[in-house]
């Protein structure tokens, strides 16, 4: 993996680095702070990246799913949803009271979607998803959807509803829009971190847990 490599930046700046990305800096931002070239900033981040996606835990996903897709990315300005010009399709799974998975993926036909859900998701589970026909395929499955159609209301009378993933898709594309767009080159790194940052706590935990793992790869 390239954040292996040697790094040039001593460990003081490596550390302030560290700390700036945590926070939520973009590479440009902390490249002036810590007195560093921008391109050896970004090069960094980009290891840190890369560091979290190779740390990806099995999280239980068994009981009460949420499932949803959105279109992240883009370099540009274009149309939002689904069908979004030069955006990356992604597919999130929530477990309430839990942890989220996201995964890149083609396109969102059920063909593509059920085979995910059946890889992390037990059978009985009850998925909660929106209206979407390419989850009516769940309807004959050895799941348990609950459908919610948004544009009517966004929690039924029964309380059914997708909230956590939403909040998931708004956290990460609240991150990421400080990037300025992203490349679907490097679309699968920043899904990781926003998916970890999400599941591992609040900034001192996530830190701490990043500082760890970057030790534990200088040796």
């Amino acid at each position: 993996m390239i954040y292996r490599r040697r790094s040039r930046l001593n460990g003081k700046q490596q550390g302030r680095l560290i700390d700036l990305f945590v926070a939520g800096a973009t590479a440009r931002a902390a490249a002036e702070l810590v007195g560093v070239n921008r391109n050896t900033a970004r090069v960094f981040y980009h290891r840190l990246r890369q560091l979290i996606g190779s740390k990806r835990p099995s999280y239980d996903l068994s009981g009460e799913v949420e499932a949803d897709e959105s279109y992240f990315g883009g370099v540009r300005k274009g149309n939002r949803g689904r069908g979004a010009a030069g955006k990356v399709p992604v597919f999130g799974l929530l477990k309430r009271g839990g942890k989220v998975i996201a995964a890149i993926i083609p396109n969102a036909q059920s063909r593509t979607l059920l085979p995910i859900i059946r890889e992390q998701v037990p059978p009985d589970s009850i998925v909660y998803v929106d209206s979407f026909t390419a989850y009516d395929v769940l309807d004959v499955s050895e799941f348990h959807p609950r459908r919610v159609n948004h544009s009517k209301v966004f929690v039924t009378k029964r309380g059914h509803h997708i909230n956590g993933i939403e909040k998931f898709w708004n956290q990460a594309k609240r991150h990421l829009r400080r990037f300025n767009g992203i490349t679907p080159d490097n679309c699968y790194w920043f899904l990781k971190e926003c998916e970890w940052r999400f599941n591992n706590g609040n900034h001192q935990q996530l830190l701490k847990q990043l500082k760890s793992w970057y030790k534990s790869t200088k040796h």
